[in-house]
């Protein structure tokens, strides 16, 4: 019932319109697992390697030789395993690639095999996918960290931090914060087509607004506002920035521009202090360059009790990083993607010693996401109590909160929401 019986790769198109690898798994039983691939536009210099092919076709983007490795090299090897062994088919995986960065089989080729593999056993199981990676325990429902201003590489504005987060930390289940959520999101909306016009409505990558501000001051204004209008204050609703520091960063001069000014590490700390004073802010992710732990950790240390400081290019879901961070008491927090590292089971084992040494994780999407809501179920299985997946719109952000939805109804009683007990 469990012998798998087919494996197969094919194409499918992320939510910016590029390709992606799909993978399908059939077990002996009839049961079917199908996964995408998401990729993403910020990306550390750690993650995994991304396979495309290059040329004219697609644009350069497509993942043809991604694809062939599913069907020629990972397919054959698969084929008569139990579905149930998915320790053991993601080291099939990375012995097949054999490189530290999934850069012979792609990333995206083993990323939506092994999510495919664990898809199939859970139908196999007939078991919800939150059951059977993380058993009777998995109870816990995220609080969402929704990217409702888009910036950096996720939109066409000045903004150079890249997301600006609202969190409905001060409600009493998902489909409350949702509800909470969804009613700043529109109330956000109405405020910056009154002050900015209707172009301003247009959305970035991650599904928020990406109006012309060119300070960060005015992102956080305006989230501050729309949360009074919508009826809440900050008891109901906490605020965040994923700067994506990398992403401004000069290797030469080493220095970062941000609202239109150079800034040193040093300086950049102290304007993260200033605006965590000004603003309720829970939630600052890499806030410095991916090879700057020292800043990293003296930002912590500042605003430790108060603010979450949450590494992403700075461990890239890899545990060799993480550990390092650790180490140096570099963070409180550590995000999760698993195509970063490329299997199911490698991002487990990432996670499991971030919650061992007492960060938080966050499991996150990608820029370029799909359909597929594996990180919804994955978060549950967790406990991780926080989840970033994007605003309250396109469907590639809602495919994640409508599943998440759904497991707190299936949970019902023993479902839990954190709210501010997920930042402590």
């Amino acid at each position: 019932m469990f012998e798998i019986v087919e494996v197969r790769g094919g194409y499918a198109l992320d939510s910016r319109g590029s390709p992606t690898v799909r993978v399908i798994v059939r077990t002996a039983g009839g049961s079917k697992g199908v996964a995408l691939a998401p990729s993403g536009a910020s990306r550390g210099a750690g993650e995994a390697l991304e396979l495309r092919d290059g040329g004219l076709r697609w644009a350069g983007r497509g993942v043809g030789l991604a694809v062939s490795n599913v069907n020629e090299v990972i397919a054959p090897r698969l084929k008569g395993l139990d579905v149930r062994m998915q320790r053991y088919i993601d080291g099939i995986l990375q012995a097949l690639d054999g490189t530290p960065n999934k850069s012979r089989l792609g990333a995206n080729a083993t990323t939506a095999t092994s999510l495919a593999v664990a898809k199939a056993a859970s139908e196999q199981l007939s078991t919800p996918l939150y059951r059977y990676l993380g058993g009777v325990g998995a109870s816990t429902l995220p609080v969402p960290l929704m990217n409702m201003i888009n910036g950096g590489v996720h939109a066409g504005n000045e903004l150079g931090f890249q997301e600006f987060i609202v969190i409905p930390a001060g409600a009493d289940s998902f489909i409350e914060a949702l509800r909470l959520s969804v009613e700043v999101y529109w109330s956000l909306k109405e405020l910056l087509k009154e002050k900015y016009g209707k172009s301003s409505l247009n959305v970035g990558d991650e599904g928020g607004f990406a109006p012309p501000m060119k300070i960060s001051s005015e992102a956080f204004k305006a989230l501050e506002d729309a949360v009074k209008r919508a009826g809440y204050s900050e008891s109901h609703v906490l605020l965040g920035v994923d700067a994506a520091a990398s992403q401004l960063y000069d290797s030469e001069s080493g220095t970062y521009k941000v609202d239109g000014r150079v800034w040193t590490a040093g300086e950049l700390l102290e304007y993260y202090l200033s605006i965590a004073s000004e603003h309720p802010i829970a939630y600052i992710e890499d806030p410095f360059n991916e090879d700057d732990l020292e800043s990293t950790r003296k930002l912590t240390g500042k605003l430790a009790g108060k603010t979450l400081i949450v590494g992403d290019d700075l461990y890239t879901t890899n545990p060799k990083h993480l550990a390092r961070g650790v180490e140096l008491g570099a963070s409180t927090g550590a995000i999760l993607k698993v195509n970063q590292i490329g299997t199911l089971s490698e991002a487990l084992d990432f996670a499991n010693l971030a919650l061992k040494t007492g960060l938080k994780i966050i499991v996150s999407h990608r820029s370029g996401d799909t359909e597929d809501n594996f990180i919804a179920d994955l978060a549950v299985a967790l406990n991780t109590g926080l989840i970033k997946t994007g605003a309250p719109a396109r469907s590639e952000r809602t495919a994640k909160y409508n599943r998440l939805i759904e497991i707190e109804e299936e949970l019902g009683p023993t479902a839990v929401y954190p709210g501010v007990k997920a930042f402590k």
